[in-house]
C-alpha cells in the first residue's frame, strides 16, 4: 500500500460544516445512503452568537435524521481530524454503497483511473460536479475509503455526485451498450479537445498524471482527445485540471 494511501484509509471522519451539509443533502436527495452516526462540536467555538444558528440547524437536522450532536473537547476533535480546517466541527459517518454503473439515456459521465492522491481526486470531483456531469465511474481501487478527506477536498461534491464502480473495460462495455461514445484523454494519436465533437451521450476517461490511461482502455476508445498547451511543456496536467477543462468543454458543447 502506498504511503499516502495508508494515511487516509478507512477514514469516516467528515470535517467542517460544508462536508456535513453535503452528507445531509446527499441523503436527502437519495444520492448517497451514507448515514451520519454523530456530530461532535467544540463548545468553545460556539460561544460566538454568530455561530448559534449553525448549531441550531445541526441539532434540528440530527433530530430529524437520527444522529446525535454532542459537545466535545477541542483536543479530542483535533485528534480525530486529519486537517485543520474543521472549524471545531466533525461528523462520524458510516460507509456508502457504490453500485455498478446504470447510465441515463443521454448522459455525461467521467471515469477516473489511476489518481494517486485523495486531494487531487477530490479536486477532480469538485470540477466534474460543477460542470453538470451526471455521475462519475470509479475503478475498484479508488479513494472513497478516505471519504472524509475527499469530501473536504471536493467542497462536498463527492457526496452529491452519483458514483458507481466497475472494472474499466466492464464500464466501457456497459456505456457502449447504451449508445455512449467512449472518449479518452491522451496525447498520442489524439485530436484537440476543442475540435472534437463531444455531444451526449458521452463517457470521458481521464487518467492520473503519472501513469495515464491504460493501453487496453485507450484501444477501446472511440476517440482520443488532448488538451493543447500555450507553450512547450513536457509535463502532464494534474488529473483534476484535465478533468475540469474537459468537463467544461463538454458543458459548452451541450448548452441549450
Amino acid at each position: 500500500m502506498q504511503k499516502e494511501e495508508s494515511r487516509f484509509v478507512s477514514n469516516g471522519i467528515f470535517e467542517g460544516l460544508i462536508s456535513i451539509r453535503a452528507l445531509v443533502d446527499g441523503a436527502r436527495l437519495g444520492i448517497s445512503d451514507r448515514k451520519i452516526e454523530r456530530v461532535l462540536y467544540d463548545p468553545e467555538r460556539y460561544t460566538d452568537r454568530r455561530k448559534r444558528p449553525e448549531l441550531t440547524w445541526l441539532k434540528k437536522t440530527g433530530e430529524r435524521s437520527g444522529f446525535a450532536v454532542e459537545a466535545c473537547p477541542r483536543e479530542k476533535i483535533e485528534e480525530l481530524a486529519t486537517g485543520s480546517s474543521h472549524g471545531g466541527l466533525i461528523a462520524i459517518a458510516g460507509e456508502r454503497t457504490i453500485p455498478a454503473p446504470d447510465p441515463a439515456s443521454d448522459g455525461f459521465y467521467m471515469l477516473l483511473e489511476g489518481i494517486e492522491d485523495p486531494y487531487n481526486f477530490g479536486y477532480a470531483l469538485r470540477s466534474i460536479y460543477a460542470s453538470g456531469a451526471d455521475g462519475v465511474v470509479l475503478t475498484p481501487r479508488n479513494w472513497m475509503s478516505a471519504a472524509g478527506v475527499v469530501c473536504r477536498a471536493s467542497a462536498g461534491a463527492s457526496e452529491l455526485l452519483p458514483l458507481s464502480v466497475a472494472e474499466p473495460l466492464e464500464a466501457v462495455d456497459i456505456f457502449r451498450s447504451r449508445g455512449y461514445k467512449i472518449v479518452c484523454a491522451d496525447l498520442r494519436d489524439a485530436v484537440d479537445v476543442y475540435d472534437a465533437e463531444l455531444k451526449r451521450p458521452l463517457l470521458i476517461i481521464v487518467g492520473g498524471e503519472r501513469r495515464g490511461i491504460s493501453r487496453v482502455l485507450l484501444d477501446a476508445a472511440d476517440l482520443r482527445v488532448r488538451l493543447p498547451y500555450g507553450r512547450d511543456f513536457g509535463a502532464s496536467l494534474s488529473a483534476a485540471t484535465a478533468s475540469s477543462l474537459i468537463a467544461f468543454e463538454v458543458l459548452r458543447q451541450n448548452r441549450k
